[in-house]
């Protein structure tokens, strides 16, 4: 008889949990964009690119390799000075078979003052152009519930007498209302 008191008391603990936590949970707040039907964010970063140095060699994929997977920063501007304000992260299968799996993820991590949290994007062909259109297809935190389109571009910056590529990445995200 006690098991099935304690069983009845846990479950019934763990509903009241539950409904307190939905009842006072924090709400992330946005301001609604004019004109809008859905409240609309608009914003650019840069994706850096590794420094490549002997001592740290799994930062480069062979090109034979069955999946591409990595880290890397993301900044305000395109200078590898710039502050940093999140972190992106990916796994992509390269063979041409899997170029239109699911698996091909992006996600970014930020976390500064204004945002935290973060995004998804599929990464479904992408590297095949100067430009690549990706979908967004989620978040957390600020980004909760986001949809929208990340655009990726390929810069070239001069630096001092060595030049870096990066990508300009700029996000439109739409949110529900």
């Amino acid at each position: 008889m006690l098991p099935k008191i304690i069983f009845c008391t846990g479950v019934l603990l763990a509903t009241l949990i539950v409904i307190l936590l939905a009842v006072f949970s924090p709400v992330v707040h946005r301001k609604p964009v004019k004109n809008s039907t859905s409240p609309v964010m608009a914003f650019s970063l840069y994706l850096q690119q590794p420094q490549l140095s002997s001592s740290n060699p799994h930062t480069v994929a062979s090109p034979d390799a069955g999946a591409l997977i990595f880290h890397r920063t993301l900044t305000v501007g395109p200078e590898k000075t710039s502050l940093v304000v999140g972190k992106a992260q990916g796994f992509m299968i390269p063979v041409e078979q899997f170029a239109q799996s699911a698996f091909n993820l992006i996600y970014f991590t930020f976390d500064t003052p204004e945002y935290s949290g973060s995004l998804s994007v599929q990464a479904k062909n992408f590297g095949h152009k100067d430009r690549d259109e990706l979908v967004v297809v989620g978040g957390t935190g600020s980004f909760a519930f986001a949809r929208g389109i990340a655009v990726f571009q390929q810069t070239e910056l001069e630096e001092g007498s060595a030049s870096h590529i990066t990508y300009k990445i700029k996000l439109k995200l739409e949110y529900p209302e």
